[in-house]
C-alpha cells in the first residue's frame, strides 16, 4: 500500500462543481437579500412620511375656550333637596381604636388558620383516605363495567347493520 490518497477524478470534479453551486446560491441569495433591503427601506420611508402628514392633520386646531364645568359631590345618601340643619353633625360611621382593629383581624386570621388546619388534618385522616381509596375503585370499577356494555351495544349495532348492508360486507371482503 503506498502513502498516497487516491482520488478518483469524478469525485474531485463532483465536489468542484458542488463548490462552484454553493458560491452561485451564495451569491445569488445576497442579490437578493439587499433588493429586499433596499425594498424595505424605501416601504418604510413611504411609510414615514405618511406618519408624519397625518400627524400635521391629525393635531386639534383649537382649544375650547370654556372648560368643562366640574363637579364635587359634598354629601352622599342623603335625599336630593334636602337639606340639613346648619349646627347638625354628619353621620359619621363609627371608628374602631387601632389595638382593637389589630385584634380583630388577628383573632379573625387565626380562626381561618385554624379552620384549614383542621380541614387539612381530616382530609389526611387514615380513615379518610381509605374511604376514598375505596371509593375510586368503585368508580373504576363502575366505569369498566359501564365501557364494556357501551362496547357491546355498539358492535350489536354494527352487526346488525352488516346484516342489513349484505352486499356491503361482500365489498369488503
Amino acid at each position: 500500500m503506498t502513502g498516497e490518497w487516491g482520488v478518483p477524478a469524478w469525485a474531485a470534479v463532483a465536489v468542484l462543481v458542488l463548490l462552484a453551486l454553493l458560491a452561485a446560491a451564495v451569491v445569488v441569495l445576497d442579490a437578493g437579500l439587499r433588493r429586499v433591503r433596499r425594498e424595505a427601506a424605501s416601504e418604510a420611508a413611504v411609510l414615514r412620511e405618511r406618519l408624519s402628514a397625518l400627524e400635521r392633520t391629525a393635531r386639534p386646531t383649537a382649544t375650547p375656550s370654556r372648560p368643562a364645568e366640574e363637579f364635587v359631590i359634598t354629601e352622599l345618601g342623603s335625599e336630593p333637596g334636602h337639606a340639613r340643619p346648619a349646627g347638625a353633625a354628619a353621620d359619621e360611621a363609627p371608628t374602631v381604636p387601632a389595638p382593637l382593629f389589630a385584634d380583630l383581624v388577628l383573632r379573625e386570621t387565626t380562626v381561618q388558620a385554624g379552620a384549614l388546619l383542621a380541614g387539612v388534618r381530616r382530609a389526611l385522616d387514615p380513615e379518610t383516605r381509605a374511604r376514598v381509596r375505596v371509593a375510586m375503585r368503585q368508580e373504576l370499577r363502575r366505569s369498566r363495567k359501564q365501557r364494556r356494555v357501551e362496547t357491546r351495544l355498539a358492535r350489536r349495532a354494527w352487526a346488525a347493520r352488516q346484516r342489513q348492508q349484505p352486499d356491503a360486507a361482500e365489498r369488503v371482503a
